[in-house]
């Protein structure tokens, strides 16, 4: 009797932590979306808060015209485009988890502005003005930036695209490189990505001081069970094997929350030609600002080697 009381007090225990998990790793609305301007309160980010912050602000005064298109399930998708030059080649910028574009971009759009190129800033589903209040890590992104590759393939037809994304938004272009991209993507930049969403599920459960192999099946039990997704059918890892266009990967050494040996792993398995190159005392999406003149180095010689395929 006392192991029936026990195991029934295991299976409610599972069944109160499904949604609570569900809720913590993958719900969104629209009252918890991230401001712009909120700096994380790690010592990483506070002494680059400043020049963020600068950035920031000057890339939301700049004028851009509002896009939409619908996601396969459809959701209202929330897009910025940025015209710089007529004809130029235009990247299609992917922000992070619980991110913003404003925020995760204010760097490399100004160097992708000050290069002439323009670009279409997104809101990812669940993020920022876009619908949605589920966050799948990638797995129902990946086809959302799919979609928005084939607007703008039709829309400015022969101009190139590149795909860049930052955190989350790198491991979902990493994904998208599998699927039946347009023939005018011509290259991919992914900063600080993941290797699979339930690889850096298991990690974060293990920073957090909890059991990432039990806790990581709850969660990813939970997404199937109330997002109707399936964390582990796609990964950056797997989708890179099938990879048709360069790829470009950036890692800061110091990342504490996605480790720098990801971005490793993902290099060693790439089909296509890959660069891989890591930043020294960088945190989490840092790069940029540890060294700015390095990283726009990389970015010109990235764009410049993409003209000469």
């Amino acid at each position: 009797m006392p192991f029936v009381i026990l195991l029934a007090a295991l299976a409610l225990a599972v069944l109160l932590l499904v949604p609570a998990s569900f809720r913590v790793a993958f719900y969104n609305p629209i009252p918890r979306r991230e401001d712009p301007r909120h700096i994380p309160s790690a010592e990483q980010y506070q002494r680059h808060k400043d020049r963020i912050l600068e950035l920031i602000d000057a890339f939301d005064a700049i004028p851009y015209e509002a896009l939409s298109i619908r996601s396969q399930d459809g959701l209202r998708l929330f897009g910025r485009y940025y015209h710089v030059r007529d004809g130029a080649p235009i990247l299609i910028e992917v922000h992070g988890y619980h991110g913003t574009a404003l925020r995760d971009f204010c760097g490399g759009n100004l160097l992708a502005r000050a290069a002439g190129y323009n670009t279409l800033v997104i809101d990812q589903r669940a993020h920022g003005k876009s619908e949605g209040k589920i966050i799948s890590l990638g797995i129902n992104e990946r086809e959302d930036c799919l979609l928005w590759a084939e607007y703008a393939a039709g829309r400015w037809p022969g101009v190139p695209l590149i795909l860049s994304g930052v955190s989350m938004g790198a491991a979902t272009v990493l994904m998208a490189s599998s699927l039946p991209l347009p023939e005018s993507v011509r290259g991919i930049m992914a900063d600080c990505p993941y290797s699979a969403p339930d690889k850096i599920i298991r990690k974060v459960c293990g920073d957090k001081g909890v059991s990432g192999r039990f806790f990581g099946a709850l969660i990813a039990l939970s997404g199937r069970v109330f997002g109707r997704f399936d964390i582990r059918s796609a990964s950056p890892l797997e989708a890179v094997k099938q990879a048709r266009v360069p790829i470009l990967l950036i890692h800061g050494e110091d990342d504490h929350y996605v480790p720098c040996s990801m971005s490793a792993e993902i290099a060693a398995a790439c089909a296509s030609p890959v660069r891989l190159e890591t930043f020294p005392h960088a945190g989490h999406g840092l790069s940029y600002m540890e060294d700015e003149a390095r990283y726009a180095r990389i970015f010109s010689e990235f764009m410049a080697e993409l003209k000469r395929e």
